[in-house]
């Protein structure tokens, strides 16, 4: 097949073009600072209101409660940093699981460096957070729980609802990094008691570089970035514009047909899943096999390199990953992978597939037979593989 196939979408989404038509004026014509005080300027600030109301509504929330940063990665780091330091009066300890992305695992171990304690939970072969052990590491110091709302890599859902109502029972604040989650299943968090909400625009079809963070009303947490009094004076900046704009948009498109768009992503990787099992043998299925992303499929393969795997799909114009973008570069097996039991040797032969709505079943059916290939040339030169042939027969 010719075409490239992506299948890459938990790394990054392609801009859709409606989106891309909303944000060009943003750059030419309407390109007013928000902040200022003229019509010129403030018809952009009406735009940056409207892209922020349809993101509220959302998940559910009030148009206030909506502060635009950068991206997920620095929603984590102000959730988290900013909640330490508002709440030092009370107590010092967070609780956070095994399997975060390390924007939210890296800046705990900050925090622990500057005097906080954090207490890591463990999650089940599933990668499902033990929920009886995050109750029982509540204390009197607790100031914060952080759990994500899917995971990136294995695309298990967390029981949020029930994470949120035993962070309110013992009065400890709830933030969940919903990156992967957000406009991809339904969140409300008022009915979740989500005090925090991390997400990021790019992961939606909408533009890099805008995320925001939900801080529920009363939620007393101060500045990340310093300067002006940009977001309400919760955070300085001025604001990007385009990107606001184009994140409301593909939030706009992505809750219009909701629904239909995970059911067909749900079908495609069912499809995936099913073949893979039918076709290679020793295979694994990491994560939840129903409480998963609508386009998640990771699996693990006995005998192989997962590096290997991805250069030679690659070559067959085939684009996957072997867990989290954010640490393609690191040469030690995925941490989530290890949390949920996984010995190094089989968890450094992962494959992970993220589809999207534009897939098709030929798309899947082509790379099941070239994943099928692929295998089967990789284990020909696994010493490995020939030992456990020879003794198995």
């Amino acid at each position: 097949m010719e075409k490239k196939i992506y299948l890459d979408n938990a790394a990054t989404t392609k801009t859709r073009p409606e989106v891309v038509e909303a944000m060009l004026p943003y750059f030419t014509e309407k390109f007013g600072n928000p902040s200022s005080v003229y019509e010129f300027a403030t018809q952009n600030k009406k735009a940056v209101d409207e892209a922020r109301g349809t993101i509220a509504k959302a998940i559910g929330a009030d148009i206030s409660e909506i502060y635009f940063t950068t991206g997920g990665t620095e929603s984590d780091n102000w959730a988290l940093i900013a909640t330490a330091e508002a709440y030092i009066g009370k107590g010092n300890h967070i609780i956070t699981s095994k399997i975060e992305h390390h924007a939210i695992l890296h800046t705990c171990e900050y925090l622990q460096k500057r005097g906080f304690e954090v207490t890591y939970v463990d999650v089940d072969e599933s990668g499902m957070i033990k929920l009886d052990q995050l109750e029982k590491a509540i204390r009197p110091t607790t100031i914060l729980i952080s759990v994500m709302f899917a995971n990136n890599e294995i695309g298990t859902i967390q029981p949020v609802k029930e994470i949120g109502a035993i962070a309110k029972k013992h009065n400890v604040l709830f933030h969940t990094d919903a990156v992967q989650a957000f406009a991809q299943v339904t969140i409300d968090v008022n009915e979740m008691d989500i005090d925090m909400l991390s997400a990021s625009a790019h992961k939606c079809n909408g533009p890099k570089g805008i995320g925001f963070l939900y801080i529920r009303k009363g939620i007393k947490i101060k500045s990340f970035i310093h300067g002006g009094a940009q977001e309400r004076q919760r955070r300085a900046g001025t604001e990007n514009v385009p990107g606001i704009v184009g994140f409301g948009k593909a939030v706009e498109i992505a809750m219009a047909n909701l629904k239909e768009r995970a059911d067909k992503e749900i079908a495609l990787r069912d499809l995936l899943i099913k073949r893979i099992f039918e076709e290679i043998p020793y295979v694994r299925l990491n994560g939840h096999r129903t409480k998963r992303l609508p386009n998640n499929a990771n699996f693990s393969f006995q005998f192989i390199e997962g590096e290997s795997l991805l250069i030679m799909l690659d070559m067959n114009n085939i684009c996957g990953s072997s867990g989290s973008a954010c640490t393609s570069g690191s040469l030690d097996p995925s941490h989530v992978l290890l949390a949920i039991g996984l010995p190094h040797e089989i968890a450094h032969g992962s494959l992970r597939l993220t589809l999207s709505e534009d897939n098709t079943e030929e798309e899947m059916l082509y790379t099941v037979e070239k994943v099928k290939g692929i295998v089967e040339k990789l284990r020909k030169m696994s010493p490995l593989y020939e030992d456990f042939i020879k003794k198995r027969n």
